[in-house]
């Protein structure tokens, strides 16, 4: 298995079937990678899972 690089810059950018994420690491080239919507939706609940939610939005009712 590859060792771990530091992400150096991410970018996701809308397509017309979804997104395309590009991920770089240092001293590495760019992986692109197609995200479908309901996939973009797992990152986005993934992340705010790690980050310990959004409390802003919690109680909006």
């Amino acid at each position: 298995m590859a060792e771990p690089k530091n992400l150096e810059r991410f970018e996701f950018e809308e397509t017309e079937e979804g997104y395309l994420l590009t991920v770089g690491a240092e001293g590495g080239g760019d992986l692109k990678v197609a995200v479908t919507p309901d996939q973009m939706d797992a990152i986005i609940d993934a992340l705010n899972e790690v980050l310990g939610g959004d409390d802003d939005f919690e109680d909006e009712d």
